[in-house]
């Protein structure tokens, strides 16, 4: 699996994990449950993993979506 993206922002990796489940990409986000540990004040991102064959297509399916400055290496 590849990481696309890592943020604390619950609402944007909701709508690229939407995005990604409309595309059937497979995905899996990382660190989820890691507030359990920080106290729940939401200082550890979550990363965004996709798996290896579909990492090019996730990756342009978020850039047309406008979230390509979100990506761990935008273009």
């Amino acid at each position: 699996m590849r990481e696309l993206l890592r943020t604390n922002d619950l609402v944007l990796l909701g709508a690229i994990e939407a995005l990604l489940d409309a595309a059937e990409i497979g995905h899996l986000v990382a660190d989820a449950h890691i507030s359990a540990l920080e106290g729940s004040i939401g200082i550890l991102p979550r990363r965004l993993l996709v798996v290896d064959e579909d990492a090019d297509r996730a990756r342009r399916l978020l850039m047309e979506a406008g979230f390509g400055a979100a990506l761990q290496d935008p273009p």
